[in-house]
């Protein structure tokens, strides 16, 4: 039987995690607690100890913005608090979050600065309930100088409220930037980092910032491995109707070009008797530095899916198939808040 129970190490933190890491975004905007909790134990069922989630979770995302949302903020870390108290399973899970969006009002209600950085991580371990969150990712950039923001980061785990550091959706020539002050000062530096990866989107990871990983082994987890759930097989033609909350992002795949990647996906699928996710999954795990892929589920049975995904081996030819119909890139997610 599949299961999530072998453990990769993160670059060179000396935490191990999971092959699949939870995403948590549908937590509080999708499921309620209660069908949360029954997603978060099945996950840890299946073998799983790593969750990534954010402080500007709770709210409906797709409106990308904090206005229509603020209300529902922090709600996502909320809710794995309590399930987490409930279950008393703390220290047998790694935690990432993410911080730099506006979460309350004012000037220093975003970014990565001391003015935001310090009272963000704060409610962040208060919501949790822990004393310490393994991994805090700078969400996106903001302009902040590099040498304050390593500052502030630093002075979070000098003080032990942070584990270690890492960064999201940041290109190379920042992390490039980034590793230039962080050692010209003496800092910590990131230690991971979480690009948008999958088979209709390699650029954002596969142009510079796969070598910078290598070079520096750092641990990559990417999130939406599966392009916002195309890559699932639930869309099947350009006239395919969807209640999924993602299908008018997906709009962008529903091409002759997307439907043959699904059609070859499909093929490989069915010789390992595996889902489309977990083909997609698999080919992500395979990648340079990538320990860990973070994965949405609305449902126990969608989760089920893609477990399979973190222990099939895809054979050479059906990777070169694969890629041969890949995408370089595609239009991004979530780009306003």
């Amino acid at each position: 039987m599949s299961d999530l129970s072998s453990r990769s190490e993160i670059g060179k933190t000396g935490i191990d995690v999971s092959k699949l890491c939870l995403g948590t975004m549908q937590i509080g905007w999708l499921l309620d607690e209660e069908a949360s909790n029954v997603l978060l134990d099945s996950f840890v069922d299946f073998g799983g100890n790593f969750i990534d989630t954010a402080n500007m979770y709770g709210g409906d995302q797709n409106l990308g913005s904090y206005e229509l949302n603020k209300s529902k903020c922090g709600l996502t870390e909320s809710i794995i608090g309590r399930w987490m108290k409930s279950r008393k399973n703390r220290n047998d899970l790694v935690i990432a979050t993410k911080i730099r969006a506006r979460v309350w009002d004012g000037p220093d209600g975003e970014g990565l600065g001391r003015n935001h950085v310090p009272k963000a991580v704060d409610d962040c371990l208060e919501r949790l309930g822990v004393d310490q969150i393994d991994i805090l990712l700078a969400h996106f950039p903001d302009g902040t100088d590099f040498f304050e923001v390593f500052e502030v980061f630093n002075s979070l785990i000098s003080s032990g409220k942070v584990r270690t550091i890492g960064s999201s959706n940041f290109p190379a020539s920042m992390m490039e930037d980034a590793l230039a002050v962080s050692s010209s000062n003496g800092f910590a530096s990131w230690t991971s980092v979480q690009p948008r990866y999958s088979l209709l989107n390699r650029s954002e990871y596969e142009d510079g910032l796969m070598d910078f990983a290598i070079r520096e082994n750092l641990g990559v987890f990417p999130f939406s491995p599966l392009a916002g759930g195309f890559l699932t097989g639930k869309y099947r033609s350009a006239q395919s109707e969807s209640q999924s909350v993602r299908s008018g992002f997906s709009k962008q795949y529903q091409t002759e070009k997307g439907f043959k990647l699904i059609e070859c996906m499909d093929n490989i699928a069915k010789n390992h008797n595996v889902s489309l996710a977990a083909v997609a999954i698999s080919w992500v795990l395979s990648r340079p530095q990538v320990v860990s892929a973070v994965v949405g589920a609305n449902s126990v049975s969608q989760l089920a899916d893609q477990i399979p995904g973190a222990s099939i081996k895809l054979e050479q030819h059906e990777v070169n198939m694969l890629e041969s119909l890949a995408w370089n890139e595609s239009q991004g997610e979530f780009l306003t808040w």
